[in-house]
């Protein structure tokens, strides 16, 4: 897909189809406004816009959509109206939905290109937000995975965005596209990542494909094996690997865009390549699901990708503990006791709660990188999704102002979190009888005590935990993952390098 910015006479654009937007008036009301850009070609229309819009057709909800021939006074061959919702409620997520439903529209119509006149109304402080949404919608919505399908991968026909803006925002406006192509970039990897099968993405593949990064993105790229691993006595990462053929991997990935000595941000990536549960296996329906249990290493690959092509100036270190958890003679059994790198004794009462013993270790491993701040992302428990459901991720953390950070970042781009606790309450229901403290603390809090387990781990650095077990992927129809939440992570790391930037000018 290739985005090109716009300036000039809006009449005169020859346009396959010109896309611009409406407000709806309330949400009582059934009248609409025009947006800027829409006014204008009414006007050159001798009111044809408003006249067509007036007679019912479109009430301007959001991502309500309209497709107009033969308007009087412009050169583009369509207009396209898409609904904006009322104008005093505009917010990213909103526009985000309006520009995919107009997206959708024009893939569907077959149309191979489209100029966008939908940013008139923008503040200018965030066009670049905007902007940058656009690029990423349009990804989103174009998205296709093929990898495992025979034959050859359906021509997608829309190839071409034009975003028009007055000349005064083309440098904004540019900035915009340009974050949003990277991340959609990233959304793509991540996704297409998430979404192969667990027989072809295993821990040596998911290592494979972070060694390719070293060329195509300048990451430098270490793999452990599990040797490695012995030797630095993680025993809680390895002992749930042994119920499978395939060797447990720890991936790290370090992006240089700062100075030597400036401490990296960690961001650390559950990369279980398939769940069944080991032992304690998990029941038959959905199971093929669990191939998304790698959701959050895919989202450290993503967000390693889109530092990289933003050329964000900081230091970043991406770790990803990868494993599969599977039912064999030599797998965790209920009541086994293993030793974590830390050194603290772990009573595994549940297999299936296997996530947190092999993110454990990575984070005691980070440790060595002297972080700023650690971040993992895991799908970590289905307590998470029946607290939030699919809309929030959970969001866990030792710090008031780490928390603060990727709340605001999850809300500027529609990816939004949630703060729970991880209270010294919590941390009692892992209470082991027989080692420093058990894998699982009961049914109750489930997501809670999963972060308070995670917490025993974190007590020498700044940490947040996102459980993504409801975001990652979707089920049903389209099945698939959602990158999420990649658009968080890559805020959150855009607002730290500003903020940096501005420290360095004080």
């Amino acid at each position: 897909m290739n985005f090109k910015i716009k300036t000039g006479n809006l009449f005169k654009l020859k346009s396959e189809c010109m896309v611009v937007g409406i407000y709806k008036k309330s949400e009582r009301e059934k009248d609409v406004e025009l947006t800027a850009s829409a006014a204008r070609i009414n006007e050159a229309s001798s009111e044809q816009i408003y006249q067509i819009v007036a007679r019912g057709d479109i009430d301007g909800s959001i991502g309500s959509t309209l497709l107009l021939y033969d308007i009087r006074g412009i050169s583009a061959k369509r207009v396209m109206v898409v609904g904006l919702g009322v104008q005093k409620e505009t917010s990213v997520q909103f526009f985000r939905k309006a520009v995919m439903a107009a997206v959708r529209s024009l893939v569907d119509r077959n149309l191979a290109s489209a100029d966008m006149a939908i940013l008139d109304d923008v503040l200018d402080e965030d066009r670049a937000s905007y902007a940058r949404q656009i690029a990423e919608a349009t990804h989103q919505t174009t998205y296709r995975y093929w990898e495992t399908k025979s034959g050859d991968k359906p021509a997608m026909p829309l190839i071409q965005i034009g975003v028009v803006v007055d000349r005064k925002h083309r440098d904004a406006t540019q900035k915009g596209i340009d974050r949003g192509l990277a991340i959609a970039n990233a959304l793509t990897y991540t996704k297409t990542l998430a979404n192969l099968p667990g027989n072809i993405c295993t821990p040596t593949y998911l290592a494979g494909r972070a060694r390719e990064l070293t060329k195509s993105h300048g990451l430098k790229v270490s793999v452990l094996d599990e040797k490695d691993m012995e030797k630095l006595k993680m025993g809680s990462l390895l002992s749930v690997s042994r119920g499978s053929v395939e060797p447990a991997k720890l991936i790290i990935m370090e992006y240089r865009g700062a100075g030597k000595n400036k401490n990296p941000v960690a961001l650390i990536g559950k990369g279980l390549t398939f769940d069944a549960g080991g032992i304690s296996i998990k029941p038959a329906s959905a199971m093929d699901e669990m191939k998304y249990d790698m959701c959050g290493g895919a989202s450290v690959f993503g967000a390693m990708i889109a530092a990289s092509e933003m050329n964000l100036p900081l230091n970043i270190v991406g770790i990803v503990p990868s494993s599969e958890n599977l039912p064999d003679g030599a797998a965790n059994k209920p009541g086994d006791i293993v030793t974590s790198m830390l050194g603290k004794t772990i009573e595994i009462l549940n297999t299936d709660a296997e996530g947190r013993l092999i993110l454990c270790d990575a984070m005691t491993y980070a440790k060595r990188y002297k972080p700023e701040v650690v971040v993992d992302i895991a799908t970590l428990t289905g307590a998470c999704i029946i607290a939030l459901g699919h809309h929030a991720s959970g969001l866990f953390s030792n710090s008031d102002e780490l928390a603060n950070e990727l709340l605001v970042a999850g809300e500027a781009v529609d990816d939004r979190a949630w703060r729970m606790p991880v209270w010294e309450s919590y941390t009692k229901q892992l209470k082991s009888n027989f080692a420093d403290l058990a894998n699982i603390g009961g049914r109750s809090a489930g997501a809670v005590t999963a972060a308070c387990f995670l917490q025993e781990f974190a007590k020498e650095f700044s940490w947040a935990h996102l459980d993504v077990a409801g975001t990652a992927w979707s089920s049903g129809s389209p099945k698939g993952a959602t990158g999420r939440p990649v658009p968080l992570l890559v805020e959150f790391l855009i607002r730290r390098s500003e903020a940096a930037r501005e420290a360095e000018k004080s």
